[in-house]
């Protein structure tokens, strides 16, 4: 009787599932039906920014089947944009032009990394440096609390993916496979609290840096990113001590594979030498991945378990540039501290985008509330959509909300402890100043006519 009263509810759910995103898909068609040629609107609200909260409500209901939620909303957007703007120019979007770039680059990246640093975790792992780790971290909260430090400044230097990652890969030993909820949401802000400040620790100050922002005018993001840290950090560690202590010893006879090791700082130093020359850490990290076969074998199967999350994040974020987002509020910090929150449910890279053109920020500022903001929500980052292929249960937004709240009073004490230090201080248009100092090194690299021409 029991198994026929969960087969019938599973029965259900699935009804709800698939009605659910039958009503996504078909909603553009349906308003076509009932006659309007234009774009359908519900008060101020266009039917883009419809459909993509229906699609964000859908992930926090049905959380198992996110990558399936995804694709619904990203084909119900195209499908409205063929009805209702025929003269859209898909190709320029997605490939560009001259003038114009386009969207492949970040998703491509993004799918590269994606894949890429799971393989990189599962190196990592099979190195069994996490097995010797609790000889070394200590055997009270603490140990997680370090763990987490160890996250923050990691991801300072590399790319928070890597850095969430590799903490997932630590957590998952040394907690014996019992890792809270809240202590993978620690995880998550510590890889993007640590990014925040740095120009190779999160696509979005690259792409502030790529813009011309001088890496400089972002690193006072840490002092809102480290103000945030002594909040969520020690609550964190202590939920995880509570749930499941770390392990006391590490076993004997442990031997440490340096062959995976160098794997592993391969890739992650071909990341950031191709972000750095190229502006596309994936490269890097494959040219890596594919020479390191050569030494290990690579364990390709990794790739069966991130593939769904990796189309998840790659649709949902083809639908966030989709959205006619072409202006934002006059550049202040409400503007900004505002924009942390919609980075947790709206793709933060086309948000930096707009400030980018907008200009008129404080780009520190910036730089923590939308690369620390993704936090609060699993999905808000990919970090955080990362480290749930390795963790699934932390998929469930009522779930991470409920036990990883700690977060947003976080960002908020952060964002806040920062604006009462250093204050708002809007920097000057980069983009001027940029265009202004390569006109200089054309004029110099000019040779000088010879005597007597």
């Amino acid at each position: 009787m029991e198994h026929n009263a969960n087969n019938g509810h599973k029965g259900e759910k699935k009804v709800w599932i698939l009605s659910f995103l039958a009503l996504v898909l078909l909603l553009p068609v349906i308003l076509m039906i009932f006659g309007t040629s234009e774009i359908p609107m519900i008060g101020p609200i266009r039917l883009e920014f419809i459909l993509f909260g229906l699609t964000l409500i859908g992930v926090a209901f049905f959380h198992k089947q996110t990558m399936y939620v995804a694709l619904t909303g990203l084909l119900s957007i195209i499908l409205m944009k063929l009805i209702y703007v025929p003269d859209y120019h898909f190709y320029l979007h997605f490939i560009g032009d001259a003038d114009h770039e386009g969207e492949w680059r970040i998703l491509l990246n993004l799918t590269g990394l994606l894949f890429g640093f799971a393989i990189l975790a599962k190196y990592f792992e099979e190195s069994k440096v996490p097995d010797v780790l609790p000889d070394i971290l200590p055997n009270d909260w603490k140990g997680g609390l370090m763990l987490l430090a160890a996250i923050f400044v990691m991801s300072a230097f590399l790319d928070n993916i890597a850095a969430a990652m590799i903490g997932g890969t630590i957590a998952m030993v040394v907690f014996k496979g019992k890792v809270h909820i809240a202590f993978l949401a620690a995880i998550i802000a510590s890889s993007n609290a640590g990014g925040a400040g740095s120009v190779v620790g999160d696509t979005t100050t690259t792409l502030m840096w790529i813009d011309g922002v001088s890496p400089i005018d972002v690193t006072h993001a840490f002092v809102a990113s480290i103000g945030a840290f002594l909040v969520f950090a020690f609550f964190g560690a202590i939920r995880q001590h509570k749930h499941q202590p770390i392990v006391k010893d590490a076993p004997t006879g442990i031997k440490i594979d340096k062959g995976r090791i160098f794997i592993v700082a391969m890739i992650l130093v071909g990341a950031i030498l191709t972000n750095y020359f190229l502006d596309f850490p994936a490269l890097g990290v494959w040219i890596g991945i594919l020479i390191g076969a050569i030494i290990r074998p690579a364990p390709w199967e990794e790739m069966k378990h991130a593939w769904q999350g990796t189309i998840f994040l790659v649709a949902l974020v083809t639908c966030a540039s989709l959205m006619p987002v072409e202006e934002l509020p006059p550049a202040s910090w409400q503007t900004a501290f505002a924009l942390g929150f919609v980075s947790s449910v709206f793709d933060n890279i086309p948000l930096t985008k707009l400030c980018l053109e907008q200009g008129g920020y404080d780009w520190g500022v910036l730089a923590y509330a939308v690369g620390f903001g993704g936090s609060m929500i699993w999905f808000g980052s990919s970090a955080g959509v990362a480290l749930s292929n390795k963790f699934p249960e932390a998929r469930s937004v009522f779930a991470y909300l409920k036990h990883g709240w700690i977060i947003i009073p976080a960002y908020i004490i952060g964002f806040f402890l920062m604006l009462g230090l250093l204050g708002w201080e809007p920097h000057e248009p980069h983009k001027e100043n940029h265009k202004q100092a390569i006109e200089m090194e054309k004029q110099e690299a000019v040779p000088l006519p010879a005597a007597g021409q």
